[in-house]
């Protein structure tokens, strides 16, 4: 028995190793065999085999195969037979073109097309409105919110200009802030936890770049601005935004703010100091020693956000809060760090220095390019817009053959109430006139035209839409005023501050007439009355330069 074994080894292993060089064959004769064996077989009673029962009679009636061998099994032959019966299908007329894919193709595409697009990087932003409206945007992974602003701009055909902005809001949160040109909104998308109420708002922002337009009231006050080397003291707005961007000189932000402590209720007054290497706030005073500062927050890994409704949620001293969300805090209050300022002036300045010290010379790049865009458009450039800013709206002289601009602000003055003298003669001339409407007047209705007028809104929603498109000097809206049924009111945002002017109309012989100085200056309707004041200033703080609107998508 001791001599068979050998033979017993070699035997076996023939026997696998032909059972192994067979196998291809078999299963080539099984899936390639002639034509003859895939045809039906035939009962005895003249009826065939079921599709599966006749692969399986198959099977078994072969010799050749037996169990333990494995059987392929092609999964490609019933999707060649599918290929041709889905590309016979009609093609469904897309119902929403405008939200098809890149090819503009108003036919909706099979998901086996679709599936490869997703893939290839683009995603759908929906954005709002101020008035509730949402339109959804199908834009690619590295879109920026400037080239989701252009896009709104031109789908709801809007004054094209560098003050549209977009502005992510956490409503659970009551936290909001302006999203920054270069900012990708993708990626701030998918910060957001999911099945949440953050949405993207689409508004304007006036202040948005005014830290780098000259203005007569320094954005940064003497007392809040110190420096390391101590030699930034009586600098210029200019100078002091160059030194903000130079990443050599080290300029502070320094002052006092309300701090809420983690794990209590109580807001305690700390002094804070703003430096390149982030926020501290010091323990004793007003101290600068390096042991009384208290490291805070870190810029470059975190957010600045504008609190709405501070006093209703966090029991905020004043209005005039805000808070440093880092990027790990995706939901919930839980590490959020919140502030509080003394009034609206302190906040702004802050803000605008945590923008500054965050995206430095990137801030000043996109506004370089929001400028280059608006100087290439032909229609902002050659046509005269009002509201758009000072340089567009001057004082002329048209008495001579040729105009001339009016320089000197008393003689702008002086042609200004001439104006409105002969605004006035011309108004008697015209009423004077028959007319068949002389009960109802144009005058009293024409202003509702306009896209600076809101109606009967409160002076509450008027202040925080003011607010929220940019408490800058000049930024106004006109509405109906509450207290006089007859009356209307002029808000206007000047020092960071809202202030409200009531227009009254006056009746004398039968001429309807608008005035804000009891009748020493009269306009025929509201529309002589702003576009009287985008020119003159009058008895107002400043000129009228933005006008405050809402746009549906």
């Amino acid at each position: 028995m001791t001599s068979l074994k050998p033979d017993c080894k070699e035997d076996n292993a023939m026997d696998l190793g032909a059972l192994r060089n067979d196998l291809p064959n078999t299963l080539d004769n099984l899936y390639q065999g002639c034509p003859e064996q895939d045809r039906a077989r035939n009962l005895a009673n003249g009826n065939t085999f079921p599709t599966g029962e006749r692969d399986k009679a198959g099977l078994l009636a072969s010799g050749d195969v037996k169990r333990s061998q494995p059987l392929f099994i092609q999964a490609n032959r019933k999707l060649k037979e599918e290929e041709p019966r889905a590309s016979s299908l009609p093609s469904i007329p897309n119902p929403f073109p405008e939200l098809c894919s890149p090819s503009k193709s108003p036919i909706l595409s099979s998901p086996s097309v679709q599936g490869p697009h997703h893939e290839s990087g683009s995603h759908v932003v929906k954005v709002f409105s101020e008035d509730g409206t949402c339109r959804s945007l199908e834009v690619t992974a590295g879109a920026t919110a400037r080239h989701v602003c252009e896009m709104l701009v031109q789908k709801t055909h809007a004054l094209h200009d560098d003050s549209w902005s977009l502005v992510e809001l956490h409503q659970h949160l009551a936290l909001e802030r302006c999203l920054e040109d270069h900012e990708s909104v993708v990626e701030v998308q998918a910060t957001w936890p999911i099945g949440g109420d953050s949405r993207f708002v689409f508004r304007k922002n006036f202040a948005k770049y005014e830290l780098f337009k000259s203005s007569p009231q320094s954005l940064f006050p003497d007392v809040m601005v110190s420096s390391c080397l101590d030699a930034n003291k009586g600098t210029s707005h200019s100078e002091l935004i160059q030194n903000f961007l130079n990443s050599g000189s080290c300029p502070e932000i320094q002052g006092f703010l309300h701090l809420k402590e983690i794990g209590r209720k109580v807001w305690k007054r700390f002094y804070f100091s703003l430096r390149r290497s982030g926020l501290y706030y010091s323990t004793k005073g007003t101290s600068k020693d390096p042991r009384h500062l208290q490291y805070f927050a870190d810029l470059n890994e975190s957010s600045v956000y504008c609190i709405t409704q501070g006093k209703k949620l966090y029991s905020t001293p004043t209005e005039f809060s805000f808070c440093i969300k880092p990027y790990k805090v995706r939901s919930g209050m839980k590490g959020l760090k919140l502030l509080c300022s003394e009034d609206e002036q302190s906040r702004t300045c802050w803000m605008a220095a945590f923008r500054l010290f965050k995206y430095g010379m990137q801030l000043y790049r996109n506004y370089q390019q929001s400028q280059s865009r608006c100087s290439q458009q032909p229609w902002i450039s050659t046509t005269p817009l009002r509201s758009m800013s000072d340089n567009t709206l001057v004082a002329m002289d048209f008495s001579g053959c040729t105009g001339r601009v009016i320089e000197n602000p008393s003689e702008a003055l002086t042609v200004a109430l001439e104006e409105a003298q002969s605004w006035r003669k011309k108004t008697s001339h015209r009423y004077s006139l028959p007319t068949p409407c002389q009960g109802s007047p144009l005058s009293t209705a024409i202003h509702r035209t306009q896209p600076w007028f809101h109606g009967r809104i409160s002076r509450e929603d008027t202040q925080r839409l003011i607010i929220q498109q940019g408490l800058v000097d000049g930024v106004f809206l006109v509405r109906e005023s509450q207290r006089n049924p007859k009356g209307f009111v002029l808000s206007l945002g000047h020092l960071q501050k809202v202030k409200h002017y009531l227009i009254l109309p006056s009746d004398e012989e039968g001429q309807l007439y608008f005035t804000m100085d009891d009748g020493q200056t009269r306009f025929a309707d509201l529309i002589q009355l702003v576009e009287f004041h985008q020119i003159n200033r009058g008895i107002l703080p400043c000129k009228l330069r933005h006008y405050c609107t809402c746009v549906a998508l």
